[in-house]
């Protein structure tokens, strides 16, 4: 099977994956963790400024791949602490429109380099 990938510009893979991968009409979006992709080192700060640097990663992903937020319909979340996923929640609530896609999160005992959250997402094509 021949896989239709998508790398976001800027954004450089920690290692042998794609950054998104079409599944017919479904976008399949790898984790992405709080990396900068200007340095390509983990941004440090506190959960907020990591949730919204997955977020602003994940967004050039699916730009990449022609879409928008409002494509997608599946999150999972992947904290080291689930003390942070009120702050992770309200940082959450900013990025997409009503209605919310569906979502998981649950607590990971680690994440690559340090990070605190790590993000996937699913996205549909119109």
């Amino acid at each position: 099977m021949a896989r239709n990938a998508y790398d976001a510009k800027g954004i450089k893979a920690a290692g042998p994956y794609s950054h998104a991968v079409d599944a017919g009409k479904l976008v399949y979006l790898s984790g992405q963790t709080p990396i900068n992709g200007a340095s390509g080192e983990i941004m440090k700060g506190d959960i907020k400024a990591q949730t919204q640097q997955c977020f602003a990663n994940l967004f050039e992903v699916l730009e990449s791949a022609n879409l928008n937020p409002d494509d997608v319909v599946k999150v999972n979340v992947y904290l080291t602490d689930m003390n942070n996923f009120s702050t992770m929640n309200e940082v959450y609530e900013t990025q997409f429109s009503k209605q919310f896609p569906a979502r998981t999160t649950v607590a990971v005992l680690a994440l690559p380099l340090g990070a605190e959250v790590e993000i996937e997402m699913i996205a549909k094509r119109p």
